[in-house]
């Protein structure tokens, strides 16, 4: 009569070998690829990969695919009964002998997966910045910002072009109001959010935001204010708009001196602001804790300097 033997008996089976249990006390503290257990072992590749094989089969060890290479590491979903048994096993196993042998040797190997990552940040430090740029894209340092912003919240972009901050902001926050005056600008923002819900489009001035009274948590002004007659009406609408708490987010350029060059070619009302005065503008129509800062500049942007202004709506 054929039976089938208790799973723990398999496992049971997996640690009798001496080579396997060399393979998982290393494995218990990194993760390791074929060949390079095959140098800390000093075990051919046949035989690391056979017993590499048997572990799997019997769940003590998972692995991931990396190209060619394969990178084992011990599995971490076992049951309770698994675990007990190899503490059982790994305490008499001790840590010298072989065992300590392997632990010198695996070091080494460490040692050389940690000169190889060393080499290429000294090689590559002048072109790092590109790196980064063509594997991440160019907002790969800024996007995980948007994740301190509270999912709750309904964030005004005003302002927004065709919607390239809403569509960045969307994922982070329950609802975000685009308006933009430009019917044009809004056609392109359609385009944009066919098919994504959370942004709702308004068409309206900053002067007379279509938003109503404590609508919002957030306020953004990017690169729009310098387009508006009255900047401190539009601030003033805004603090209408938001919630007691609330806090206005202004990115601007600081004044430059080619305000006639860029009033005839992109219809710019005002050469950029001061900081400090944009900021008392902002005190002056209600807002408390302006604070402002400059950006560093971007070594490939061709116009003037910015700055960022930020204000909170006193709580009522």
């Amino acid at each position: 009569m054929n039976t089938i033997s208790p799973p723990i008996l398999d496992q049971l089976s997996s640690l009798g070998d001496e080579t396997r249990t060399r393979i998982l006390v290393l494995l218990e503290r990194s993760e390791f690829t074929v060949s390079e257990l095959c140098a800390a072992l000093q075990i051919p590749q046949p035989t690391v990969s056979r017993h590499l094989k048997k572990l799997a089969e019997d769940g003590w060890v998972t692995h991931r695919a990396e190209g060619r290479n394969h990178h084992y590491r011990m599995a971490e979903g076992t049951d309770e009964s698994s675990r007990e048994l190899w503490r059982v096993v790994r305490a008499g196993l001790g840590s010298g002998g072989v065992y300590a042998q392997d632990e010198e040797r695996a070091r080494g190997v460490l040692s050389e997966r940690r000169r190889r990552s060393a080499e290429f940040f000294a090689t590559s430090a002048d072109r790092w910045d590109s790196l980064r740029t063509d594997l991440f894209g160019a907002r790969a340092e800024l996007l995980p910002l948007f994740g301190l912003l509270d999912p709750a919240w309904t964030v005004g972009d005003l302002g927004t072009g065709t919607g390239g901050l809403a569509s960045a902001l969307s994922p982070f926050v329950r609802r975000v109001i685009a308006v933009d005056q430009s019917e044009e600008m809004l056609d392109g923002a359609r385009e944009r959010f066919a098919d994504r819900p959370g942004v709702e489009l308004r068409q309206g001035s900053l002067e007379h935001l279509p938003v109503e009274d404590r609508e919002l948590d957030v306020a953004v002004l990017s690169l729009v204010l310098h387009y508006v007659l009255e900047p401190s009406v539009a601030l003033r609408e805004v603090h209408r708009s938001l919630r007691s708490g609330g806090r206005v987010l202004v990115i601007e350029m600081r004044a430059h001196d080619r305000g006639a060059e860029y009033s005839e070619s992109m219809g710019h009302i005002w050469p950029g602001f001061e900081p400090d005065a944009l900021s008392a503008t902002l005190t002056a129509v209600g807002f408390d804790r302006t604070r402002t800062a400059l950006l560093p500049p971007d070594p490939d942007a061709m116009g003037p300097l910015l700055f960022l202004a930020t204000a909170m709506k006193a709580s009522s």
